[in-house]
């Protein structure tokens, strides 16, 4: 985690602006966090470390007040404490970073409601209402990503991607299922790191300003 967040863990006094540029490993007993205390206007949840340390390099968090954090692929169960805890203290919105491809809406659905395997996922774990900001496969002609950056989906993408429509957090969402229609539909996918075809900064320089400043979320 890295941005604009501050609290006590286990009594040190810890600032998220200040713990280099890595930020600050997430803190695996939460209920050793106190006094949580934040100026952000919104949480960004990455899920590939190289995006994440792309914004934390540029110091995203300065030019718009927020918290970014990822768990580095796969959330583990510190990542989600920490997210469900921080958003039910601070009431601010959660936007997804993820790649346009089937895992990214699983990682995804895994901060949301919790993982298959682990049905006794408790509200503590949860943090239901995650905005989907990118890279969504609308944004790949929005923003004119080149053929090379497109990749094809695999037979076994596309099963997930069609499974993933029976999902509950899908289909009560017509945006998600309009977008993952699309992805199915042109059985294509790309990753975050896509966007940096345009330049290394681009996706702090362009794509994020651009999405946050049209509230380009769903």
């Amino acid at each position: 985690v890295v941005g604009r967040i501050s609290f006590v863990e286990d009594g040190d006094f810890i600032d998220c602006t200040k713990m280099g540029v890595g930020g600050k490993a997430i803190p695996p007993y939460i209920d050793k966090i106190e006094d949580i205390k934040s100026d952000a206007a919104l949480i960004l949840l990455v899920e590939k470390e190289a995006a994440y340390m792309r914004m934390a390099e540029d110091r995203f968090y300065h030019k718009y007040p927020c918290i970014i954090i990822t768990a580095k692929g796969q959330p583990d169960v510190a990542s989600r404490m920490f997210l469900s805890r921080i958003t039910s203290e601070l009431k601010i919105p959660v936007l997804g970073l993820v790649d346009s491809d089937p895992y990214g809406l699983k990682i995804l659905s895994v901060y949301m409601s919790g993982s298959k395997n682990m049905s006794y996922d408790s509200a503590s774990l949860t943090t239901p209402d995650i905005k989907w900001l990118g890279l969504r496969p609308s944004d790949l002609d929005k923003y004119d990503l080149p053929d090379q950056c497109r990749l094809d989906m695999t037979e076994s993408d596309i099963k997930t991607g069609k499974e993933l429509m029976q999902e509950e957090f899908i289909q009560k969402n017509p945006k998600w299922m309009k977008e993952l229609q699309i992805m199915v539909k042109t059985k294509k996918k790309a990753e975050i790191q896509a966007l940096s075809s345009f330049g290394f900064q681009y996706v702090t320089e362009e794509y994020l300003p651009r999405k946050i400043a049209e509230g380009d979320w769903i």
